[in-house]
């Protein structure tokens, strides 16, 4: 109880000392500590997503069957391996920006450490679906020649899957402490490296699949070397004290955090996987599923931009609220959402008016430039409630609110917008249209939720829950090393 009021009461201090400060300049302050971790990310997330893009293009020059393999493995089981292992290195979004927020700038390379071990084990748990691959996909009735294939792609994509591990989980560490401009500069370097390696591999040396997945492989790993060699050679000082025992320390809450993150996001991810796979049983299913992959293909470059926002917002809230500012955590929040919002409007009215002509940068069939047209509004809704959808989210990474937005995504999506996406799509057969409004309706229910959960909250509460958590996996720093995190600060 007097732990509670001593907090409550530097809370209180820390926001008298923010009052002082002019609203117009406070606004440029937190706009620029914003852009600082959205603008990186965002070009980061660009360039990832460009990486798949790019061997699908290269892979697509070699042979259809090989293409079909390619789209198989990394729709399906690169993207679950992805999802499950970003959602679970979510977790240290949470603990990274309270601790960092609270200057306990060492524990940022513990808690680093810890999530290493965390999803290594993960990955090794994941690893067999790509191994056996083959079976997998002919059991799920997929075409027995493409699976053969995709079992090929998929042992190559296991050092894909194990490059997440030190990806993901660097990104967090790096973002927390507003340090992800050397993650955008490698992540350009990579994307470069990249389309070179798949022309030399694939059209000069004509080492075909082989050499289109190499250099996949290599595009992955080569951030996370310089990240890592950035991390461990001096790039933090403050923050990574070097290699520690007390990475075995406290595994287990941060393994329950990190299956928390982890439920929350793939709920989110499998939810846009269940559209396609409810559109690939209706009548007329080539048409409707080319027209959903070209405004899903658009959504998802769109959905970059949120996604560096969301990041934006988790660091944000979870470094006031370590900071023990609530006035502060709040105000980023406002400063997010509505710089999203803006982007997410203009988007919205470009693409309501482009309609179906944006089909034909991606395909001749007016048939399916029409279906795209029919389905336009609906995209430029989903980018709309997109610009808000993913900042809430990073607000609840940023407080550690994973499990509860995990229910919350369950009782929307797969309570709610399923099955009326199913009752549109098929009883009243509405098609596409009528699945995607349901979809629609789950996410706009989800977002009503979050706007209201983090309406309500008390933020003071959230401080003195943040400054627990902190203080609860507190470890102090070895005798070895000398150095003041102050320094740094």
């Amino acid at each position: 109880m007097e732990g509670n009021l001593n907090q409550k009461l530097l809370t209180e201090a820390k926001e008298k000392e923010d009052e002082d400060v002019k609203f117009k300049d406070k606004l440029w302050t937190e706009t620029k500590k914003m852009w600082i971790v959205a603008g990186p990310a965002i070009f980061t997330r660009f360039s990832t997503f460009g990486v798949s893009v790019i061997s699908l293009a290269f892979v697509g020059h070699i042979g259809p069957t090989e293409l079909a393999a390619f789209s198989l493995c990394f729709t399906v089981l690169l993207r679950f391996g992805n999802g499950v292992l970003l959602g679970m290195a979510s977790a240290l979004e949470t603990l990274c920006g309270q601790a960092y927020g609270a200057k306990q700038y060492h524990m940022l390379g513990i808690y680093l450490q810890r999530s290493w071990i965390v999803l290594f084990a993960t990955a090794l748990c994941l690893l067999p679906l790509y191994i056996f691959a083959t079976p997998i996909l002919i059991a799920l009735g997929q075409d027995e020649e493409v699976a053969a294939v995709a079992g090929y792609i998929g042992r190559w994509f296991v050092f894909v899957v194990l490059s997440f591990i030190m990806s993901f989980t660097c990104q967090m560490f790096l973002q927390a402490q507003s340090k992800n401009m050397i993650i955008a500069y490698l992540a350009a370097f990579s994307i470069g490296i990249h389309i070179f390696l798949s022309w030399l591999l694939t059209v000069k040396l004509k080492y075909g699949l082989a050499g289109a997945l190499l250099s996949t492989i290599l595009a992955y790993w080569i951030p996370n070397i310089g990240q890592l060699l950035f991390v461990t050679c001096g790039g933090c000082k403050d923050t990574w004290k070097g290699f520690s025992m007390l990475a075995f320390k406290d595994l287990l809450p941060v393994a329950k955090l990190s299956l928390s993150s982890g439920a929350m996001l793939c709920l989110e991810l499998w939810y846009n996987t269940i559209l396609v796979l409810l559109t690939g049983n209706m009548q007329n299913a080539q048409i409707a599923i080319d027209a959903l992959a070209i405004c899903l293909n658009i959504n998802g470059w769109e959905m970059m931009i949120s996604l560096g926002f969301l990041a934006a917002a988790s660091v944000r809230v979870s470094n006031e609220l370590g900071r023990g500012s609530s006035k502060g955590a709040k105000f980023s929040i406002m400063t997010t959402t509505l710089t999203s919002l803006c982007i997410g409007s203009v988007l919205f009215v470009i693409f309501l008016f482009l309609r179906g002509r944006l089909a034909y940068i991606f395909t001749e069939s007016e048939e399916v430039a029409s279906a795209v047209a029919d389905l336009s509004p609906l995209l430029a809704c989903s980018i709309l409630l997109n610009s808000v959808q993913p900042v809430l989210s990073g607000v609840a990474v940023g407080a550690g609110w994973q499990s509860i937005v995990a229910w919350v995504n369950i009782a929307s999506y797969y309570l709610i917008g399923i099955p009326i996406g199913v009752v549109l799509g098929y009883v009243v057969d509405m098609g596409v249209k009528g699945v995607w409004i349901g979809m629609l309706l789950g996410t706009f229910v989800q977002t009503l939720i979050l706007v209201i959960i983090t309406w309500k909250t008390d933020w003071d509460n959230q401080v003195v829950l943040a400054r627990s958590r902190v203080n609860k996996w507190f470890v102090p720093e070895s005798r070895e090393t000398n150095s003041n995190p102050e320094n740094g600060a």
